[in-house]
């Protein structure tokens, strides 16, 4: 990113423009929180189970064209240890640094020329009914890191988006570092799933 440029997020009257990316993201995090719809009692507390829906509440993420909670399943099922497949492949599809549901639905897809075991693994996670499990994106991995560190292991989790064709994106949890890595080193891959209010 270059000095002068801002990365702003806005919702209604409320506006948060910084250079610093991950400040933004932090800051709009506190001001959903502080909205009544996060605080309707159907709604679990950030890093509660949410009856149902496959996890625990992992947050309202800003992302897309409408906010949605993240799901994030717990237990040892819920997370395996895999390549990030398709070394050496450059894939257009997965780039998004926000959709990882988008980067996931293309690295799963059947018609890939290289298997993608950590995208694989989440796309056939079931979980309390739900089949819509996905890969999380870089920037859902930071905002978990931020939300609810506490239920992943103290290791390294595989993301969804590509950072060229040697390399895919994973984050530290714990140590908060967003890092790169060659596709073919094993992470842990855990799903994730969108719940829209």
């Amino acid at each position: 990113m270059r000095a002068n440029q801002l990365t702003t997020y806005t919702q209604g009257d409320l506006v948060i423009s910084s250079p610093d990316q991950s400040m933004v993201l932090k800051l709009a995090t506190l001001a959903l929180a502080t909205e009544p719809a996060v605080t309707e009692s159907h709604i679990p507390a950030i890093g509660q189970y949410w009856p149902g829906e496959g996890g625990v509440n992992g947050g309202l993420f800003p992302g897309g064209d409408k906010p949605y909670y993240l799901i994030v399943p717990t237990g040892s099922d819920a997370e395996a240890a895999h390549e990030w497949g398709g070394y050496g492949q450059e894939l257009d599809g997965a780039k998004s640094l926000w959709d990882g549901q988008e980067n996931t639905a293309y690295l799963a897809s059947s018609n890939r020329e290289h298997d993608h075991p950590a995208a694989q693994f989440c796309a056939a996670f079931e979980r309390d009914g739900h089949k819509d499990f996905y890969l999380m994106a870089r920037r859902e991995a930071s905002f978990l890191e931020i939300t609810v560190p506490q239920v992943f292991t103290q290791a390294y989790h595989w993301t969804s988006s590509q950072r060229a064709a040697l390399y895919a994106y994973y984050m530290a949890f714990g140590d908060g570092w967003l890092l790169y890595h060659v596709k073919y080193v094993e992470r842990l891959a855990r799903p994730v799933r969108r719940k829209f209010i």
